[in-house]
């Protein structure tokens, strides 16, 4: 292989990896993880993203003074944080879109959840992954269990 052609099989190859980035997304922007902004807040801030697998959401809060919970939608409808999922309690916190389907999270301090303090959203195949190869013939299907969000909480300096 020549030079040129090793130049031009590596710009390739960086053209492609940049494509398959993962988005990390500051939940309310600068506002934060909150529970002062109004019903809709959330919603809006959500409205024109898309969300990947492998995207990260990074919950802004003050630890002691709201969380995060990963709930289901009957319990995000009724703000319910009875069996939440996952519960962070130490911000910030980052959790990793792992799987695709919608995804629920709720602040379960007092009523911020009935204030507006919740987020739903849906998490789609990242476009830029291939798709996985089909498995072998006389492999067993996949159990259809669903893997939950990888989360990491971090601490501000």
């Amino acid at each position: 292989m020549s030079m040129s052609q090793l130049v031009m099989a590596l710009a390739l190859v960086a053209t492609l990896l940049q494509g398959t980035a993962a988005e990390d997304y500051t939940v309310g922007n600068a506002t934060g993880w909150t529970n002062t902004q109004g019903a809709t807040f959330y919603s809006n801030w959500a409205t024109g993203k898309t969300f990947e697998v492998d995207d990260e959401l990074l919950f802004n809060f003050a630890t002691g003074v709201h969380d995060v919970a990963i709930v289901t939608k009957a319990a995000y409808d009724s703000c319910n944080a009875t069996n939440p999922i996952n519960r962070f309690q130490t911000g910030p916190a980052t959790v990793r879109l792992n799987s695709t389907g919608d995804m629920y999270f709720i602040c379960t301090v007092g009523s911020h959840c009935s204030q507006g303090q919740k987020l739903s959203i849906n998490v789609v195949a990242d476009d830029d992954t291939p798709p996985s190869p089909p498995p072998p013939n006389g492999t067993p299907p996949p159990t259809t269990g669903t893997t939950p969000p990888t989360t990491t909480n971090t601490t501000s300096p």
